[in-house]
This record gives C-alpha cells, structure tokens and sequence, in this order.
C-alpha cells in the first residue's frame, strides 16, 4: 500500500490556521501569491554560542516550514545573520580582529547545531554586513519622509509619534512609553525626542568601536540593528511578508520598530501574520549563568544525549505555551522517542515476513484515522501534542495486531510509509535498521531468556543491566526478544 492519491489530496487541501499576533486571533494562512509562501525568521546573533531557549524558537520555525511544506504549500524563509550589533563590535574589538574573523567560529557552530537538531536550512542566510548600502538607502528615505531626523550626538533615529500604528503588534499605547511612564522602554544616553525612538544609524564612537564602522551622509556609524532585519526581509522577500516569525522577547520593541519604519519606508503592510513563540524556562526559572541553569546544545550533548532527543524535547510542547526544561524532562522525551523507533525497528522485522494480516478495511480506516488527526493537529495552529498522540495511538493500535500476528508484510510497509510521512514534519524518527549487534550484547540477551524460562528473575534483571551498560536494550514481545540501541 502506498499514500493513496485522495489522501494526498485531502492533506494538501487542509487550511492551515495560524494565531496572529498582531490581530489576536487565529487567520487562515492564504500565500499571497500562488501557492508560495514568503517567511522571514530572526536569526542569530553571533556572539556566542546559540542556547537551548534560542533553539526551542528555531525549532517551532522548523515545524511551521515543515507544516507548510507538508500540506502542499511551497516556501521560501529568509532567516538573518547578526554579525554587527554592539556585543559583536565589542568581542572584535577587544580580540583586535575583524567582525567576519569574530563571527566565523560562532556562524559555523550555529549551521552545525541546525545539523544536528534536523533543522531544514532555510533558503537564505544574510548576513546584515552585506546590505549596508541598502540599509543607508533605507534611513535616507525615512529622513525624507519626515519619519526620522539627526540627534545631537551625531546619531539618526526614527520618530515613533510619527507612526500611527505603533503599537499595532504589542497593543501598548504610545503614552505608555512616555519617559518615566513606563518600565518597558527608559531613557538611555542618546539624545532623543522621545524615549522610545529608536537609532536608525548610530553614530561612530572610537572608544566604543574601534575601527569598525561604515561611512554614509550621516557620518561614520553602523546600522541600527531594528533596521537590520526590515531591509534584508524587503530586499529578498518583498516590500509584504505572508509570515514574520521569532521569539516573543522580539515582540516589543524589534518587531515593532520593523513594522514602523518598514511600513513608513513603502507605504504597505510589511507582514500579514506575525508569530511568536513563548520562553524557554529550565527547572521553572528562567535560564541564567548565574544560576547554573544555562545550556547550550553542546553542554547536553556533553551528557551524551542525541541531537533528535533534544529536538523531540523542545518539540513537543506548543509554541505558545511556555516550555519548562529539566533533565528529567528530556529522559522522558528519549524514552518516548526510543518507543516511536523501536516500533519501527519491529516493523522492519515483519515487512519481509508473510502473514495473513487484519482486515483490510479496518486497517485502512486505522491509517486513514491516524493521518487525518496529525494534519488537522497541525493545520490548527500547529497542535503538536493532538499530532503526536494521533502518532502513539497508531502505535498502540498496530502493536495490539503485531502481537496477535494479525499484519502482513504489506500493511507493515503501509505504517512505515505513514510514519515517513509524519517525520517530514516531525524530523525524529530513525528509519535506519540495525543489522549488527555486539556478540556479547546478544549472548547476555540469550541467557536473560533462558533465566526468565527458569524464572530466574533476579539473574534475569542482572543481565538486563548488562546490556543496558553496552548501550542497548531489550524489547519482550510474544515473538520473543530483541535488541535496540538505547
């Protein structure tokens, strides 16, 4: 059996619903042109290595690309590199080496944490030093329309009372931001209007900066990092995005100042729906070095955990509920995902063997159940925790046949063929079957069946904890034992 041409269809013609933040509200995701999705994503700053809580965002991007993909729909994401912002400058400056020199290590350790977690590349990465000119050609017209002026210190910054809609994406009003009125935004040492404009071009400081600054009609400086990411989306995605992602901490004030001056700049709306994901906690507090809470993808691979464990951790929850990580929390995700790959190891094992099977047209309503619940789970606002129980109820309806004998060898390949389906949205699973096993690994198996005939149980679980130690374990089924790797 293969995916039938009708439920191809039918998953392809799913209306994917997406929570808008801007509008407060679930809005189907309608391309605005074709069939073809345009989606920006905020990427890294590269200062340092990328930490869990950076990666739970990059992950539910993945999801939401994969979703995409996965109901019919094509898409082109742009995610940013930062490689100029003041931590940047200052860890150049302070090594006496070049931004590019600085950024490299950490831009390479990114795409291989992106590697190892299956995160699917996106189809551009700019890096904001590359599009310096079009940011300077981008301030130019926003002094020209009167959106933005020259401060005292030599510094250019966008006039947010300017800008009708500010505060369209976060809802707070412009008198909430008024100095001393509010916590959110406070002065700083710029000379400003307002509290809340925002540097468009700062200006050069020698001491802050080194040698590293750009020249432009407004003096020596570099680019506001707000304005960053609004020229590199317009400049590669169009002047209106059907998607703009990222975490919620970007919410207020970076998403916002985008959409002001990058609505001032054309006069259209920059995106159609907005969305963000909730923080990352580890053990109920937020992540802190301080606090010894702090992980980055290599600390937990360190503790030898693998990077598909790691991403079914950070997976499984909504995007928009926060996620509270804890070791003990991760054991859990490496042992439901070690039941998902130990049922398709089992299947491999009966795909070349011949049975009679189960009824054909329950077995069909069963796949066809399963695959209907995972894309109306995540056409609904990506509904991860719906889509994987619809996973491990398929699971536990095609053990109970697997251990009464009742599937054959082509309705085994059927599931397989619907869990590969699955994983080109989930990116877990191992579909690689393992041929070979430690003769001493099999040998201590061989005897653990012989001691639980004899019902030698102490012996039994002696051994178990043998095996356990090479690095693998035992599954117990009425066709007898098998081995997995843990």
């Amino acid at each position: 059996m293969t995916l039938l041409t009708e439920e191809k269809k039918s998953v392809e013609n799913t209306q994917l619903t997406l929570f808008n933040t801007e509008s407060r509200k679930r809005e189907p995701l309608i391309p605005l042109k074709n069939n073809h999705i345009r989606m920006y994503t905020c990427g890294p700053t590269v200062y340092d290595y990328a930490h869990i809580g950076n990666f739970r965002t990059y992950i539910f991007e993945d999801l939401l690309r994969r979703t995409i993909k996965f109901l019919g729909m094509d898409i082109t994401q742009v995610m940013n590199i930062t490689d100029v912002d003041d931590k940047t400058i200052r860890g150049a400056t302070k090594k006496n080496i070049s931004l590019k020199e600085y950024t490299k290590p950490f831009l390479d350790a990114f795409f291989a944490d992106l590697d190892t977690l299956g995160i699917e590349r996106a189809e551009q990465y700019p890096a904001a030093t590359d599009f310096i000119p079009d940011m300077i050609d981008m301030i130019r017209t926003l002094v020209e329309k009167g959106y933005a002026y020259k401060g005292k210190d030599g510094s250019v910054y966008y006039n947010i009372s300017k800008f009708e809609r500010y505060g369209c994406l976060s809802h707070l009003k412009l008198k909430e931001l008024k100095t001393g009125g509010s916590e959110r935004v406070a002065s700083d040492e710029y000379d400003k209007e307002h509290a809340a404009d925002f540097v468009l071009w700062k200006a050069y400081d020698a001491d802050r900066d080194g040698s590293i600054y750009w020249d432009s009609p407004f003096g020596k400086g570099r680019p506001g990092w707000h304005l960053e990411c609004s020229t590199m989306a317009m400049q590669l995605l169009g002047e209106t995005l059907d998607i703009h992602v990222g975490g919620v901490d970007n919410m207020f004030p970076h998403h916002e100042n985008e959409i002001a001056q990058s609505e001032a700049c054309t006069g259209k709306r920059f995106a159609k729906i907005w969305l963000h994901s909730e923080h990352l906690l580890v053990d109920g507090k937020k992540m802190s070095k301080s606090l010894g809470n702090f992980y980055t993808l290599r600390d937990l691979l360190d503790k030898g955990y693998k990077g598909k464990q790691i991403r079914y951790m950070l997976l499984q929850t909504h995007y928009k509920t926060q996620l509270n990580f804890t070791l003990p929390g991760l054991d859990g995700a490496k042992h439901a995902l070690g039941r998902i790959n130990n049922f398709i190891e089992r299947l491999q094992g009966l795909a070349d063997e011949q049975a009679d099977g189960s009824d054909e047209d329950q077995f069909n309503k069963t796949i066809e159940e399963a695959l209907r619940r995972f894309k109306d789970a995540l056409s609904d606002d990506l509904n991860i925790s719906v889509a994987l129980s619809a996973v491990f109820d398929l699971i536990r309806d095609i053990n109970t046949l697997c251990d009464a004998n009742e599937i054959s060898s082509s309705q085994a390949r059927a599931v397989l063929e619907l869990l590969k389906n699955f994983d080109q949205v989930l990116g877990v699973m191992n579909f690689e079957v393992e041929h070979e096993f430690p003769k001493e690994a099999l040998d201590l198996m061989r005897q653990r069946d012989e001691a639980r005939k004899s019902k030698n149980w102490t012996l039994a679980d002696e051994l178990r904890d043998k095996v356990h130690a090479l690095g693998f374990e035992i599954e117990d089924s009425p066709a007898g034992s098998k081995l997995h790797k843990k």
